[in-house]
């Protein structure tokens, strides 16, 4: 009797993460839906074989007719990987909103019409513990109070804290460090920025950083589902630890070694040009890169984190150092003709 392929969902699969969490599901051969907004881009998305569900949060009726429909023809979802979230804002209280109440929503609709399912993966981020061992410079473990600086940390960490809070709800967190690779744009500024011969770094005190590739947050989460844990939550890097320069360099030997002027900007200048930058776009009406809570994530200078309950518990082997992550994805850049 042939087995009978699982069905998973993928909340904000339209996104950096998400679009890639959609591939590799399709590569394992599940019955895939991706969870967008009518207005969500598709560019990443064009395999026939996926499923979508369109998905507006901010109705919950809507949604929740929806997954009722969803229910009644095909059962309810094997698993869901809730990736859909912000990491800029217009008004912190959208990071509230978005992270924090919609999630909460979700689980919510979900065990009301008896749609949980046998995991429930939840995409957070290491920025819930905000700067931890800061003097020592030791990881940060999973053990440590969480004391998130950012109001995108903080809602990450409220969303969590709900999801442990529901009995018997089987959650699984995981909490990525600084993630790059293709498709991203955030970290695709620094290397526009050294294509255009300027290296831009923050303070002057020793700053230990750390990085993960899309694609091993990808292989956790389907070790996480492999194994069927449930109830935990998992720090997610590649095992390594930077210095504040590192990617940087490695962007431009990626480059062909362009000419660069090197500026190091004061933390207090930082945060002034932070600030203005953050009104002149609220002025605009649009998110802006740099603002209050990214200066507090630029101001933290221990970024380390115990990966070990990952690698035991998860089976999970980073397959990228900085080095191999960065190449693959200036090439990828280069052949899209980003750079």
């Amino acid at each position: 009797m042939a087995k009978e392929v699982e069905s998973i969902l993928i909340t904000g699969a339209s996104g950096f993460i998400g679009s890639f969490l959609v591939e590799e599901a399709l590569k394992r051969k599940f019955s895939v839906w991706a969870g967008v907004r009518a207005s969500s881009s598709r560019v990443y998305l064009q395999d026939r074989e996926i499923h979508f569900l369109e998905m507006d949060l901010t109705r919950p009726d809507a949604i929740r007719a929806r997954l009722e429909a969803h229910k009644a023809a095909c059962g309810k979802f094997d698993y869901i990987v809730h990736c859909a979230g912000v990491t800029k804002c217009m008004d912190k209280e959208e990071f509230d909103r978005v992270n924090f109440r919609q999630t909460r929503l979700f689980a919510d609709i979900l065990r009301e019409l008896d749609m949980v399912p046998r995991q429930f993966i939840f995409i957070s981020t290491l920025s819930v513990f905000g700067p931890v061992r800061e003097k020592s410079y030791d990881p940060i473990r999973e053990t440590d109070t969480p004391q998130p600086n950012t109001a995108y940390g903080q809602s990450k960490l409220k969303a969590e804290r709900y999801l442990q809070s529901l009995p018997d709800f089987p959650y699984v967190i995981f909490r990525p460090t600084g993630v790059y690779g293709p498709r991203e744009r955030d970290y695709y500024l620094m290397a526009k920025s050294i294509r255009q011969h300027t290296d831009f770094s923050v303070g002057f005190r020793r700053q230990d950083l750390t990085f993960v590739y899309v694609k091993d947050i990808v292989q956790a989460v389907f070790l996480g589902i492999e194994k069927q844990v449930v109830r935990r939550a998992y720090f997610l890097a590649d095992g390594q630890v930077y210095h504040s320069r590192t990617f940087s360099d490695l962007i431009r030997k990626e480059l062909g070694n362009p000419f660069v002027i090197r500026l190091r900007c004061p933390l207090f200048v930082l945060k002034v040009v932070s600030l203005l930058a953050e009104r002149w776009a609220k002025w605009q009406n649009r998110p802006s890169t740099l603002n209050s809570d990214k200066y507090r994530i630029m101001k933290q200078r221990n970024w380390q984190c115990d990966i070990t309950p990952t690698v035991e518990e998860l089976g999970y082997r980073p397959a990228y150092d900085l080095e191999r992550g960065v190449k693959e994805t200036i090439a990828w850049y280069k052949e899209r003709e980003w750079l």
